[in-house]
């Protein structure tokens, strides 16, 4: 490394990830640690927010000190300090904004808020570092769906977006109603292995005359309606079956827009992020679309598709030499738009 380096330490806190993360330029990841909450909320069948953020507080002075020490690093080394302020549960947000914000001032750091979604989308940028904007990405995780024309670093149009639930939160509630307890999206993803995708027509969503947004609600209540209707019929159900005729509605949908989109805008490249992109069926099915559309196809390994601190501090770095600062007044905001 050079004295030109720029070395971000970034903080993830959104929803049940407690994490952090030195990264270099904004795409050469020397830590990204995890600490994982699925386990206490598998209890429940989903995430409780009041736990997530007491878990958070817990974990979140251990986690960065790891990432801190794995990298080799001190925060005297430390050119800024990105974290997700939204969106997101806002206690976990507050969480990790509150310790950036405390950092920062103590150790005279700069510091940059990150948008969460955004952060998803930049971890296409470590996975390929060759890759360089323009470019169309769907980001497919628990809290969103959004297809995005990521103009340049941190300029983006929104084509679509999901006008109720999106895609995570729809396998999370069909895996709950099929018993397959949570988190939904790898255990469906499993199940659908064994099962028969064309077993069962789930409807294919769409909005209205609009192209590009999605709803899954449609969807997630067909799948209860059919459970419903089998179990008053005392018809056996193949839980299977329905995993994979649901995950093909689903993956349908998001394919048929990504494709529309290739064909409409005529970018070259084309990348997958958030929790959902790591579903094989999915990964699959957007890779052959894009070879069939002559598209360059992105999508980060698994542990950059779920939440990390990696991501979060690859978009903090494209946000800092823009000349992007935080102040300490810096704030969570669940609700936070795109572009903001």
């Amino acid at each position: 490394m050079t004295q030109s380096d720029i070395t971000i330490l970034g903080i993830e806190s959104s929803c049940d990830e407690t994490a952090a993360a030195v990264v270099v330029n904004g795409r050469t990841v020397l830590s990204n640690e995890i600490s994982s909450q699925i386990d206490i909320h598998t209890l429940y069948g989903g995430v409780v927010p009041e736990i997530a953020s007491r878990k958070h507080i817990e974990r979140i002075n251990q986690v960065i000190r790891k990432a801190l020490s794995t990298a080799g690093k001190t925060l005297q080394d430390i050119d800024a300090i990105a974290v997700t302020y939204g969106p997101g549960l806002v206690g976990a947000l507050l969480t990790g904004v509150s310790a950036a914000k405390a950092i920062s001032f103590a150790a005279d750091i700069p510091l940059i808020g990150v948008h969460h979604i955004e952060g998803h989308i930049s971890a296409n940028f470590i996975a390929a570092p060759e890759l360089e904007p323009p470019f169309i990405c769907l980001v497919v995780s628990g809290g969103h769906t959004h297809l995005v024309v990521v103009k340049d670093y941190g300029e983006y149009e929104i084509l679509g977006r999901t006008m109720d639930d999106a895609a995570g939160e729809a396998f999370d509630k069909v895996a709950r109603a099929i018993g397959l307890g949570y988190p939904g999206g790898p255990k469906i993803d499993r199940a659908a292995k064994e099962g028969n995708p064309d077993a069962i027509h789930f409807p294919r969503g769409k909005v209205g005359d609009s192209a590009y947004d999605f709803s899954f609600s449609g969807l997630k209540s067909a799948v209860l309606n059919y459970l419903n209707s089998e179990q008053m019929a005392g018809r056996q159900i193949c839980t299977e079956d329905i995993a994979a005729s649901f995950q093909q509605s689903v993956v349908d949908v998001l394919v048929g827009h990504a494709e529309r989109a290739m064909e409409e805008f005529h970018y070259d490249r084309f990348a997958l992020a958030g929790g959902v992109a790591s579903n094989s069926a999915l990964r699959s099915a957007m890779q052959k679309a894009c070879e069939e559309h002559n598209v360059a196809f992105y999508c980060p390994p698994p542990i950059l598709c779920t939440d990390n601190a990696a991501m979060i501090a690859c978009a903090g770095y494209y946000e800092y030499i823009r000349g992007v600062r935080s102040g300490l007044d810096l704030n969570a905001v669940p609700n936070l738009p795109l572009g903001q």
